[in-house]
């Protein structure tokens, strides 16, 4: 029996959650419209950036594109989450370890893992768990435990048709539809807290990010994120359009040749939140806000080594993180460190420091093999292109958070990264990104010699 394709399944789950946020938080609908607004000019004025999408087949999925973000406070819930991911294409990809940067969870993502189906539909979602571990206080952390372990995230639906698609091997269209109706449901907003206003004080005062997750009845949606071609122009669009932005755009510079990811956002909203454990007492909180990325080249081992020690000098030098105080001066400092961070894709190939995609531009005369890669591109042979960036960078995630938990949303946590210990949490081995750039690298250039040898 045909089942119902997961990538359709997953681009209705996405349109289905942008719908949704939408309505729940409506700046995040202005800040779309600003996206498409920066795309559509780029798009428009550089032919280039143009035909480059057009080529890696990446224009068709430009204006779908989101990642959204959740946060789970137990074993089962990411073990389950990773189930509900899997019907719809869905796998864990790297692994995040966010407590050097002051934040108290590890975390991967689940996306689409071809070329092709992340074309189809490029949803991802940032997913952390909580590191019950770093909550020092002994008997809050007891407390943290007993309280998660009453919710239930999932509705029984869902749960049903997750275990009727693992035995059979997928859905039919019906089932399909309300599959993604009833997933979505985990990830709603509700403004009742099942807990006491008390206890939410107490693990706000511990951690921002832990009241986020332990005090509701899910892990809502905290932001989604559309996909701009020019992010410095949406940042300065959001001040003109009265949206406030973070002060600093997180990841590399702005360069010729995009590597890897920037990121900004705009702040955090307060909302309104009702305590029900004990009474009803009415309160705030602050946690979902709205996110913009800019996605680049994937970078080699060599390539992100480059750039992690780029980006260390820079906070060294300004002696941590950025900050309004230090905008300029941080920005200043990034672009001087990155000077020597080479600019042309041409280059980035040469020195093996990115990866890309390979185009066969006619036949050869010969047989060639891959050391004939340099004379054939020389000879107009070859096409290269580069192969988008599909995931995170922890530091500017990390920044992300924090700029939208205020003041005490940076910590100091002393502890190892326990990769270990999350993949036995989620249930499987997370998969290591790099090999998924490289598997598409090798592929494209082995079918542009097939091309190229008649093979094909």
């Amino acid at each position: 029996m045909m089942w119902y394709c997961p990538d359709e399944m997953r681009a209705k789950f996405s349109k289905l959650m942008s719908d949704m946020y939408q309505k729940e938080v409506p700046l995040y609908g202005d800040l779309v419209q600003l996206v498409s607004d920066v795309n559509e000019n780029v798009l428009a004025h550089d032919p280039q950036v143009k035909e480059q999408l057009e080529q890696t087949g990446e224009l068709p999925r430009l204006s779908l594109e989101r990642h959204g973000a959740i946060r789970v406070g137990t074993a089962y819930e990411l073990s389950t989450i990773r189930r509900v991911f899997a019907v719809m294409g869905m796998f864990p990809v790297g692994y995040y370890d966010l407590a050097p940067a002051g934040v108290p969870v590890h975390s991967t993502v689940f996306r689409a893992i071809d070329t092709d189906a992340l074309n189809r539909s490029p949803f991802r979602i940032f997913t952390s768990l909580l590191r019950h571990e770093l909550i020092d206080d002994e008997a809050l952390r007891q407390t943290v435990s007993e309280t998660l372990a009453k919710r239930q995230i999932f509705t029984k639906r869902a749960l049903e048709l997750t275990e009727k698609a693992e035995k059979q091997g997928g859905l039919n269209e019906a089932d399909a539809d309300e599959f993604v109706r009833e997933v979505l449901e985990t990830f709603r907003w509700h403004e009742e807290s099942p807990i006491s206003k008390d206890l939410y004080e107490q693990l706000h005062h511990q951690h921002r990010l832990i009241a986020d997750i332990v005090g509701f009845k899910g892990p809502h949606i905290n932001h989604l994120t559309p996909r701009t071609l020019d992010i410095d122009s949406v940042q300065s669009g959001m001040i003109e359009r009265g949206i406030t932005p973070k002060e600093v755009v997180e990841g590399p510079p702005l360069r010729a040749c995009p590597i890897l990811l920037r990121q900004t956002s705009f702040k955090a909203l307060e909302e309104n939140v009702v305590f029900t454990d004990g009474g009803r007492e009415a309160g705030k909180h602050t946690a979902r806000f709205g996110e913009i990325e800019q996605r680049g080249v994937a970078v080699t081992k060599k390539g992100r080594a480059l750039y992690d020690r780029l980006l260390n000098e820079t906070r060294a030098a300004i002696g941590g993180a950025p900050n309004e105080a230090n905008r300029d001066e941080y920005m200043r400092i990034l672009a001087e460190k990155f000077s020597v961070y080479p600019d042309t894709w041409d280059e980035l190939r040469k020195q093996d420091l990115a990866y890309f995609h390979y185009f066969a531009q006619g036949r050869s005369d010969k047989k060639v093999t891959r050391e004939d890669l340099p004379e054939l591109i020389a000879k107009g042979l070859v096409r290269f292109e580069p192969i988008v960036y599909e995931d995170f960078l922890p530091v500017s995630a990390a920044g992300i958070f924090q700029s939208n938990l205020g003041k005490n949303g940076q910590k100091q946590y002393d502890i190892d990264s326990n990769k270990t210990l999350f993949e036995e949490c989620l249930g499987a081995k997370v998969t290591d990104e790099l090999s998924l750039y490289e598997k598409a690298q090798n592929e494209s250039i082995e079918a542009c010699l097939a091309v190229l040898n008649g093979e094909k």
